[in-house]
């Protein structure tokens, strides 16, 4: 989410390293050439046709987020970040927010004041909104971008990691492809857990209220990592919505505290992919 002005080997130069940081703080002794690690980038897929790669986001206002799945969201970012940093203004105190007008333009100014979304300009913010939600309502994007993801997911595969939007993705792609063999799926940052806006939207549909393992239970394990103030991860702990194998961890990211560097330079998420190679 956000990186779609960016490419795959753009994030590799700065994700490779940081895994490997994760790895030698989990001890693991296991090194990994530049040829055994891949991405699959879907960012270029949310362009606007015919804006070149790195040209400006669109210029969105507050009155373009649409009413439905887009408010929404924006409303649960904003009830999570005011619970996490108390300097947000609540979504409850409106004398504090008088004069603002509709309650979306109040939602993006308290959200100016927090750190999560500290230097992103209100028009990022709202293209990272719509980047979700596209992505649940576009049907041919929706499957394009998987279909990234399950062409870097080879008979030697043996761990998928997925940030932020990327973890949707990546889930629903694993899951379309029911003899991989990845030994190791995690999820860093991850907003799979929201009910109803992403949850409950997901493919294939939960069943009985229990998403889909994304493989096979005894030969892939799923790890899930966040930090406490992560606003896109609203739900940490995946396992009431994926069973109760998903091991979830919470990490501190510092000031910035969804950034998918700070998730990989983990301990955590460090063993996790060590323990596919063991």
């Amino acid at each position: 989410m956000g990186k779609q002005q960016l490419g795959e080997q753009t994030l590799l130069s700065q994700w490779v390293p940081a895994l490997h940081d994760g790895m030698h703080r989990a001890g693991s002794p296991t090194r990994l050439a530049g040829s055994d690690v891949t991405m699959g980038f879907y960012g270029d897929l949310f362009l606007p046709p015919g804006q070149r790669l790195g040209g400006d986001d669109p210029h969105y206002e507050w009155w373009d987020v649409s009413a439905g799945v887009e408010t929404e969201l924006l409303l649960e970012w904003w009830e999570h970040a005011a619970a996490a940093e108390p300097q947000v203004v609540a979504p409850g105190a409106q004398d504090l927010l008088a004069g603002v007008g509709p309650l979306v333009q109040s939602a993006l100014l308290a959200l100016s004041g927090s750190r999560f979304f500290a230097g992103l300009a209100e028009k990022a913010l709202i293209f990272d909104l719509k980047q979700v939600v596209r992505y649940l309502a576009d049907p041919e994007l929706r499957a394009a971008a998987c279909d990234r993801v399950r062409q870097m997911v080879g008979t030697d595969t043996r761990v998928v990691v997925a940030h932020s939007l990327g973890s949707l993705v990546a889930y629903e792609a694993l899951c379309s492809m029911p003899e991989h063999g990845v030994r190791s799926f995690i999820t860093l940052g991850s907003p799979l857990g929201i009910p109803n806006l992403i949850f409950d939207r997901i493919h294939p549909a939960p069943e009985q209220g229990v998403g889909r393992w994304p493989g096979e239970p005894s030969s892939t394990a799923w790890t899930n990592i966040a930090d406490a103030r992560d606003v896109v991860a609203l739900v940490k702990d995946l396992r009431p919505c994926f069973g109760p194998d998903v091991a979830c961890h919470l990490v501190p990211n510092g000031s910035h505290v969804h950034d998918a560097v700070h998730y990989l330079t983990k301990k955590e998420t460090g063993a996790a992919i060590a323990d596919a190679f063991g």
